[in-house]
């Protein structure tokens, strides 16, 4: 990595702080990622006339996104490790994005099926990527903020989506809503292709900022990097991982829960109309952007107040925000459906904490050239129990079984289950004095 620096160092540039402008561009491109996705979503009652869909068709067409997205994650993930984020993540932006434009041109729910596949599959890549900037391009002690800015692009794109969709559908149709964010997406991966390049590599990062970043992070790898296979079976053989998987797996329900049950909760429940629901379906996600924040900012205080290590203070990060998930089991009892909306926002706060986290400790247990394969493989654990969670909470409430009393289950189950991911969290991570935990697969 020295021969690295002695040969970029001599190069003259002006811009200092470029790491912020990186992170800005990637909360851009995972927020029309975001867009992208959930058009289908808004446009999905014309829709259903147009092509003259049923429900159960409709339900084909977004499972093959969940699965899509649940299986390419770790494989885009070590897809970026290997062939690096420039090209990687370029490569997967412009597929996205041409495959949200091909929606414009379907003639049935079947060719709906297909595309939305391949988006997930190349959606998946967003995770993965997000680690990979921070390893890449942050010293180690500007990660978490770092990575708690980064994940507010995920959160934005599904606050900024409905009345953008609904504006672009209002002036261009449905096509159009597909056509221009697809648009957007591929300029977007131009730019991305134009100006990203590892610290080492850049062009445009001063020499004392590089410098900076890379005083602070782990010797460059030179070695092979390992088949998908093999790099995957290292992993999971690693019993570290388990403590990041497991409580991503409990968590990711909750999050589902955000974005697809709570304004039928809202609405079987506290009896809200449709204009109520859009006055406060974005609260939570708001709520989540700042948690996200939050818990960046929380690691360095609490390292310096009780001098704990990196890794610590993101595990008692994360436990705080399992805390405040506990919001979601008061929320199940509230009579008043406003302060069912705050404490349901509480858990969105919560959850984004715990998420950031988990990105964090994936970059403090893993080798910086798997980081990428190993949240994409954590992201699969998620999603692998946000598709149990579906059928789980669709099963419980419906007229059939406890109707809308089955949300009183559903929200005291998700406020707790992030509770024994803490523990588990701790059980399998803690680090104690002395020891450290290497990052080796």
């Amino acid at each position: 990595m020295s021969t690295i620096r002695q040969s970029t160092a001599s190069r003259k540039s002006n811009f200092k702080n470029f790491r912020w402008v990186i992170i800005f561009l990637f909360i851009t491109g995972v927020t029309l990622n975001y867009i992208t996705r959930n058009s289908l979503g808004i446009m999905a009652p014309e829709l259903k006339e147009t092509f003259q869909m049923s429900n159960e068709q409709y339900g084909y067409i977004t499972m093959a996104f969940q699965i899509a997205y649940t299986i390419f994650q770790p494989i885009c993930g070590w897809f970026i490790d290997v062939v690096g984020l420039k090209i990687g993540f370029a490569i997967c932006a412009l597929a996205w994005s041409i495959t949200c434009m091909f929606h414009a041109g379907v003639g049935n729910w079947m060719h709906l099926v297909f595309l939305r596949f391949f988006m997930g599959s190349t959606e998946a890549a967003a995770a993965p990527a997000n680690v990979k900037v921070m390893t890449e391009w942050f010293p180690k002690k500007e990660r978490t903020v770092a990575n708690g800015w980064g994940g507010v692009g995920f959160s934005i794109g599904g606050m900024i989506a409905p009345p953008l969709i609904y504006g672009l559908h209002s002036t261009f149709g449905w096509q159009g809503a597909f056509i221009v964010p697809g648009i957007l997406g591929i300029v977007w991966a131009l730019v991305w292709w134009k100006m990203y390049d590892p610290p080492a590599r850049s062009k445009i990062v001063a020499s004392e900022e590089r410098e900076y970043i890379l005083s602070d992070q782990d010797p460059a790898f030179t070695g092979k990097k390992p088949p998908l296979w093999t790099s995957l079976g290292q992993l999971l053989k690693n019993k570290k991982f388990y403590g990041i998987g497991i409580p991503a797996f409990l968590s990711e329900p909750a999050w589902q829960a955000l974005g697809f049950w709570v304004p039928l909760y809202m609405a079987q429940v506290h009896g809200f109309k449709l204009i109520d629901i859009a006055m406060f379906a974005w609260m939570p996600f708001l709520m989540a952007d700042l948690g996200s924040l939050a818990a960046g900012y929380l690691v360095p205080v609490l390292r310096n107040r009780f001098d704990l290590s990196r890794l610590n203070a993101s595990i008692v990060t994360s436990c705080s925000g399992a805390v405040v998930m506990v919001c979601l089991v008061f929320a199940a009892f509230s009579k008043s459906p406003y302060i069912a909306i705050l404490l349901i926002s509480m858990g969105g706060f919560g959850h984004q904490m715990i998420s950031g986290m988990l990105g964090v400790l994936v970059m403090e247990t893993t080798p910086s050239h798997q980081v990428a394969t190993a949240n994409g493989l954590r992201g699969t654990f998620a999603w692998v129990a946000a598709a149990l969670s579906t059928i789980v909470i669709g099963s419980l409430t419906s007229e059939a079984s406890l109707g809308p009393s089955g949300f009183t289950y559903v929200f005291v189950s998700l406020g707790l289950f992030d509770l024994l991911g803490a523990l588990i969290m701790v059980g399998v991570l803690w680090e104690r004095r002395g020891k450290t935990i290497t990052t080796t697969a």
